[in-house]
């Protein structure tokens, strides 16, 4: 039975923990699938290889509004696709290829595995060999989430994608139907369209991306019903069916839809049931979370874990951040730091682009919050005439007194534009003084962010 100072199981942001400082350690890495995790791999860097394209693509589009006539002469799409694995799987190769064959403290087991007690576990590997048995006295668990599948489609029979397998199809399908309405279901349904797709996206909620502010929510979901097939309240009623000729035909409370290919995006789930986390005596959430402290232990010493299978945050930057805290602890158990996730930022790569950061004004009214709120368009700016853009905004909550409480915004680099007000909510920086204090650049975009700030109806008394 193979004993390690440390075990890893997952290879995304766990697979960053072990560097020089753990070289006289004896390190297992334990990884079912391929190395780099989802982000690398089927997540964040592929999708937004993809949506980059997209954008060219509809930048094309809608050039005439600038006085450039441009049209699109023909999507490759397999170019599109080899561009983006070609990058990628050499990336997930490299990384194996070191621990396995360069890191000469490091173990690596191909299988997947399950625990079998405190701190044990048996790997199946891959290869079809015996399962190995081997213990650790410390485990990390980094091993992700996965496609959620609601049952009637699992059940079904019918052929189906998910977020796993969509982006390396040979072709962009005639019609696409994509069922669910978060983030993974905006950024496909942007990039499908904007690459020759006809998408039809039916979501059981009233509205598209329910986790973002409302308003933020309603307008990105009145846009995207001018562009694409849009049923809200759409709850499945039957099975979806497979005709002879492939059609593929979802069975909902608007009736039949009928598409060339069926996309799943109905949110991920944690892995924990996967591993026998219980068998390990590791305590769960009710929707399978594992269960971590401030410093990322779990319920047994010795265990932590990180990321998505533990995380209410099934982000990236969030994983790595969660995984340099217990490199960390793992390093120096006598001095622990532990994880900040007061204010996390996100951001949902479709079209238009959303970023958001601390409280909703919904938040705000169900917690009885004072608050109050500026909402200010892109358009109103220079930068926004210059792009001639009438969708885009730019949300603040903030208490009456001028501290900020949240950003959300909908528009072009939102995802950028944002950092600025991560930056102001994260060390306290007031509205006025945000405001006031410092230079914008004329005409830069940002000038958006300047003007919401001074729009806030802040109490002067206070």
């Amino acid at each position: 039975m193979p004993h390690h100072d440390l075990v890893i199981i997952g290879t995304g942001s766990g697979n960053t923990i072990p560097d020089e400082r753990f070289a006289d350690m004896d390190v297992a890495i334990v990884e079912h699938g391929v190395f780099g995790g989802t982000c690398l791999n089927v997540g964040c860097i592929p999708t937004k290889m993809y949506v980059y394209a997209a954008d060219v693509a509809e930048t094309i589009r809608r050039a005439g509004i600038y006085g450039v006539d441009a049209s699109i002469d023909k999507i490759r799409w397999t170019d599109i696709r080899d561009r983006v694995f070609s990058r990628i799987d050499p990336i997930a190769a490299g990384g194996q290829h070191y621990r396995q064959y360069e890191a000469p403290n490091s173990t690596v087991y191909l299988g997947h595995a399950r625990f079998t007690g405190e701190r044990a576990l048996e790997v199946a590997p891959t290869d079809g060999s015996e399962p190995v048995t081997l213990t650790g006295d410390r485990i990390v668990v980094a091993a992700g989430a996965r496609p959620a599948i609601p049952h009637l489609i699992a059940s079904s029979g019918v052929d189906f994608h998910t977020s796993d397998d969509v982006m390396r199809i040979d072709e962009v399908p005639r019609r696409l139907t994509i069922v669910g309405g978060g983030y993974i279901a905006a950024e496909f349904a942007h990039v499908f369209s904007a690459l020759g797709a006809e998408v039809t996206v039916a979501t059981r909620g009233p509205a598209l991306l329910r986790e973002q502010d409302e308003d933020i929510s309603s307008r990105f979901t009145s846009l995207a019903a001018q562009r694409w097939t849009l049923y809200c309240d759409a709850a499945p009623t039957a099975p979806p069916e497979q005709r002879a000729d492939g059609t593929i035909v979802v069975h909902c409370q608007h009736g039949p839809i009928e598409g060339d290919a069926l996309l799943v995006a109905a949110g991920r789930i944690p892995n924990s049931d996967l591993l026998d986390a219980a068998a390990g005596g590791l305590a769960l959430h009710s929707d399978g979370r594992i269960v971590v402290d401030e410093q990322q232990r779990t319920s047994v010493p010795g265990v932590y874990a990180l990321g998505d299978i533990s995380s209410e945050f099934q982000l990236k930057h969030v994983a790595n951040h969660e995984a340099a805290i217990v490199r960390h602890n793992l390093l120096y158990p006598d001095d622990p730091r532990e994880t900040n996730n007061r204010h996390v930022p996100a951001a949902v790569f479709t079209d238009p682009q959303i970023a958001s950061i601390g409280l909703r004004e919904q938040d705000c009214r169900d917690r009885g919050i004072p608050y109050v709120t500026k909402i200010q368009n892109y358009g109103d700016v220079a930068f926004g005439w210059a792009m001639e853009d009438t969708t885009g905004v730019v949300k603040l909550v903030a208490s009456p007194d001028g501290t900020l409480l949240g950003a959300h915004l909908m528009g072009p680099e939102a995802s950028s534009l944002i950092q600025p007000m991560i930056q102001a909510i994260t060390f306290g920086l007031d509205a006025r003084t945000m405001a006031e204090k410092q230079y914008w650049i004329h005409p830069a975009l940002p000038e958006v962010l300047e003007n919401a700030l001074l729009g806030l109806p802040l109490d002067p008394e206070l």
